[in-house]
């Protein structure tokens, strides 16, 4: 998909439902108002959990007295676009157990943009919870156009060690084959939502 500088920039904060359970996004507007209006609209929407992925921000006092009933998940981690720590992912799947034990759960991942943090956090759920690495990519792009996903080899990685899985070296290189076929400009992206803020 081939999207413009006005088209990246809406879906910066866009709510992106993935599967029924899971939706990503970007983070809460910085102006607070906006932000009282986006967080009630997650609420609308069902969101039951928030799993905050940025290392540089925390919403959690806002969304305590804004929207007691989310369960509120701060998971801070970098974006330098080198790796992602196995314990990111480990306390990532923790708080997804710990989620679904609740009927009705819907979490939401979000980062600063909702472009590789998020969306990296949000396959490794994917994968744990049984999704084809390939049919999982397929998803959240899918409902999330600008979803860089650069942490999804980690994610991978990490998941089908804990399972066991020892096929991952062939789904390294299907997931490798995705990124190569399903290519967008996440620089360029990022130019624009900056310019946007």
């Amino acid at each position: 998909m081939d999207l413009g500088a006005n088209q990246i920039r809406k879906w910066h904060r866009r709510l992106c439902e993935v599967t029924p359970w899971l939706t990503i996004s970007g983070d809460l507007h910085p102006d607070r108002e906006l932000a009282a209006l986006q967080l009630n609209e997650w609420v609308e929407c069902g969101i039951t959990d928030i799993v905050d992925v940025r290392g540089e921000w925390s919403d959690e006092d806002f969304v305590s007295a804004y929207a007691p009933g989310i369960r509120y998940h701060h998971l801070g981690t970098h974006d330098d676009g080198g790796s992602q720590d196995e314990s990111w992912f480990e306390v990532g799947l923790e708080i997804l157990r710990n989620a679904t034990s609740h009927p009705g759960a819907r979490l939401i991942v979000h980062c600063h943009m909702g472009i590789n943090r998020g969306p990296s956090m949000a396959f490794a759920m994917m994968l744990a919870q049984g999704w084809e690495p390939v049919q999982a990519l397929d998803e959240i792009r899918t409902a999330r156009p600008i979803a860089g996903i650069i942490y999804a080899e980690d994610a991978l990685k990490y998941v089908r060690q804990i399972t066991g899985n020892n096929q991952h070296e062939v789904e390294l290189l299907s997931v490798q084959q995705w990124f190569d076929q399903n290519y967008i400009d996440v620089t360029t992206i990022i130019r624009h939502i900056r310019a946007s803020e």
